[in-house]
This record gives C-alpha cells, structure tokens and sequence, in this order.
C-alpha cells in the first residue's frame, strides 16, 4: 500500500521512508493499521508523481526518450568560491552545463534529471576545489578533463549505455583538485530494492516454515504410527498372556480333580 502511494505521489518520499521505517517496526498487526489508516485517497494524480524505478516520475524503466526534452536547461552554471553549489532532483540538464569550483565543491546529479540532448557536456574548472557528477546506471559516461597535480575520475568509463541513453562528456581542468564521476541508484530504487530483498528473505522464511512444519507433521504421523504399532504388539502380547494363565489354570484344575479320583 505504501508503495502504491508514493508511486502515485499520495505520500511524499520523507513521509514513505518514515512510514516504512515504522513498518519495519512493527510487531503485530495492530501497529500496522495506523501507518496506512490516512493515506490519502487512491486517484490523485499529482504534477510530479515519484516513480519507484531508477527512472524519473513519467517515465518506464528504461524509457530515456521521455527523459530527453529539449529546451535550454533550468541551469547553465554552477560557481563555488570558498563555497559550494548543487544540481540535484528534478532539473532539465543544459547542453553544456559549466561548474568552477575555487577552495570549494559542488555536486551535479542527474539521476532524476531530464536533458536537453542526447549528448550534454559537463565542462568542470576546479581549482584547489572538487566537482562530484552523479549519473544513474544506463548513462554512458566519456571523461575527456586535464589534471594538473589533480585528476579526472575515469572509472566509470567504457561502461556501455542502455539503448536510447543519453551520453554524458565531462570535461575541463583541475589543478590541485578533482573531479569525481560516480554511478549511484536514486532512493526510491533503493528502497525498492531494499523491500523486495526484505520480500524475498520473508518468502525464503516462510518456505522453510513450511518445510519444517511438513517435516513435523510426517515425523507426527510417523510417531502415531509407530505408537499405533506398540499398543497393538501390546494388546497381542496381553491376549497371549491371559490365555496362557487360563490354560495354566485348567491344568491345575484337571491335575487336582485327578488326585481326588485316585484318592
């Protein structure tokens, strides 16, 4: 249920991980019953629906034609001097985005990102400073930057994109500084990784319950068997003893009346 409203955009991601949080918790069903007793009613559509795949809000798995729009970007620029700065969430990546960095950092994430293009530059200047560019998996990843007593992060590099892809160039120069490149999931596709791990160790769980409990039940009737077997030895063994004593009694009984004929 939870994951039905944050996919419909009925709970907002802070709202879904505390939510979750507290299902995780729970211990009986009656804890439970709070966490999904106000979510709001199914058939809202919201402007922005959050997805629970790696992909933005709109757009299927796998669907980077609905990811590339077009346009000029909402950002062109990113400036930290003895500061930083950040792209992140939903913003539409320029054709060519430029980031300067001096005694400072700033962060550029497009795994939620649209962009302008099917190839968009990132053109990083750090000097005595650190830019972080954040791609989801899928995107082909091309590092073309210069280090000067600094260097250029290459290893995502060489990993092939998924078909239709956009392709992302970064480059520029670092001197006494770094630019990283780094795959990462977004957090709905963690946390939905994260719940069906969870779904599967549940299942794995419930089928060795059942497994033992089959177990169980077929050394049960084994048990019963094996009793039923001991009661009838039993019974038998107690018939032959009473019609031993009564054949012992008769021969007493004709050994005495014989004497009395003999006397």
């Amino acid at each position: 249920m939870l994951r039905e409203a944050v996919a419909e955009g009925r709970l907002d991601m802070e709202e879904f991980e505390e939510r979750l949080d507290a299902t995780y918790k729970a211990r009986t069903y009656g804890e439970l019953a709070p966490i999904t007793r106000d979510l709001p009613a199914a058939g809202v559509t919201p402007p922005s629906p959050v997805s629970m795949v790696k992909e933005p809000a709109g757009s299927g798995s796998g669907d980077w034609a609905g990811r590339i729009v077009g346009g000029e970007g909402s950002s062109q620029w990113g400036v930290a001097i003895m500061s930083g700065f950040e792209r992140k969430g939903r913003w539409t990546m320029p054709r060519r985005f430029n980031a300067f960095a001096f005694w400072g950092g700033g962060t550029i994430d497009l795994r939620e990102a649209d962009f302008a293009d099917r190839e968009v530059v990132i053109n990083c200047v750090a000097i005595m400073g650190g830019v972080q560019v954040v791609v989801p998996p899928g995107v082909e990843v091309v590092v073309r930057g210069i280090g000067v007593m600094g260097g250029f992060d290459h290893r995502e590099e060489g990993v092939r994109g998924d078909p239709g892809a956009p392709r992302v160039i970064v480059t520029g120069f670092a001197f006494w500084g770094g630019v990283g490149v780094e795959r990462k999931l977004t957090r709905a596709e963690r946390l939905r990784i994260k719940e069906q791990r969870r779904q599967e160790k549940l299942e794995r769980k419930a089928g060795r319950q059942g497994e033992l409990e089959e177990h169980s039940s077929a050394h049960r009737e084994a048990l019963d068997q094996a009793r039923s077997v001991h009661r009838d030895a039993m019974e038998q063994h107690r018939e032959l003893m009473r019609e031993h004593r009564e054949e012992r009694r008769r021969a007493r009984h004709e050994e005495r009346d014989e004497r009395r004929r003999r006397d």
